[in-house]
């Protein structure tokens, strides 16, 4: 059996554990949070280095990848200089292939059960400098996007309208954002489990399709979703219920749901470099979307209204 462990600086109120098979080969993946500590977190990694498969580094990225370049954070380097002799991955090395797969399925859907389709409609990604992968893959999708970057993580009342100015906030921002103390830039710990505090509502409104993070749409999403499709990445049971009682129409996560509840691409990415029989250092892009398209990891399509 492979071993896949996801240590996250995330609540531990999200930890979940299971068992699957993929390709013949079964699996037990985990999630443990701790609830911000980073030296929990380091420490953790350090005692299980080696006895597991891979680890899936969670609530944390190790860079921010935008157009080829790479912003790393300071803080995080941390946590894999910790990790010496098990995989590891932060969810970088499948986020692009399988949130362009997302897109690309909920495109399918929509033309084959609703007979519509996602060119044109207006949408809001939460952050795209964190996300570019996304925010690229609703604009090649045909996506009138609205970048919520100012809003989400500034705090500021200023619209995106070009994925090119969000190049260029990028090329300003994420050379300083990347040495700042982690915790400052993303809800850690308890901070994730708060009630939704409603903001930038106009926004959300006037959006068809909302994606980015959960855990930043969650944070200031209004109490009437209806008709709307988010496209996200991890959700726990909890939070499917949550959208259903605001009249959410369509979940997608780019991630497909195992016993209720969609991991991270951190964890995704960790099961595949698990069942790779090679060095990480020797694993590429193909490699990825090879075994991808074999088990077929896909996305979740869930009409919840």
């Amino acid at each position: 059996m492979k071993k896949i462990l996801s240590v996250s600086v995330g609540s531990s109120s999200r930890d979940h554990t299971t068992r699957y098979t993929f390709l013949g080969q079964e699996c037990e993946i985990s999630r443990q949070g701790t609830n911000g500590d980073f030296n929990k977190a380091i420490q953790r990694f350090r005692e299980m280095d080696g006895k597991v498969d891979a680890f899936g580094a969670g609530g944390v990225e190790f860079y921010l990848g935008v157009e080829g370049r790479r912003y790393y954070f300071r803080d995080v380097k941390r946590i894999r200089n910790a990790i010496k002799i098990s995989k590891v991955g932060d969810g970088n090395g499948v986020k692009g292939l399988l949130e362009k797969r997302a897109f690309e399925y909920l495109e399918k859907y929509l033309i084959e059960k609703e007979g519509k389709t996602l060119k044109g409609l207006p949408a809001l990604i939460t952050t795209v400098v964190e996300r570019y992968s996304m925010g690229k893959a609703m604009v090649d999708a045909g996506l009138n996007v609205t970048f919520g970057d100012f809003m989400f993580a500034l705090g500021l009342p200023i619209a995106i309208r070009k994925i090119g100015a969000a190049r260029l906030l990028a090329a300003v921002l994420l050379p300083v954002v990347t040495q700042l103390p982690f915790a400052w830039l993303y809800p850690l710990g308890s901070e994730q489990d708060k009630a939704p505090q409603p903001k930038w509502t106009k926004y959300y409104q006037r959006s068809q399709v909302i994606a980015g993070d959960f855990l930043q749409i969650r944070q200031y999403m209004p109490d009437d979703l209806t008709g709307k499709i988010i496209v996200t990445n991890t959700t726990t049971a909890r939070n499917v219920e949550e959208l259903q009682k605001r009249n959410l129409h369509i979940l997608v996560t780019v991630t497909p749901r195992l016993e209720g509840r969609s991991f991270g691409t951190n964890v995704m990415e960790a099961t595949l470099l698990a069942l790779m029989d090679k060095p990480q250092s020797e694993i590429t892009q193909a490699d990825f979307q090879d075994l991808i398209h074999r088990i077929p990891m896909e996305p979740n399509i869930e009409v919840l209204n």
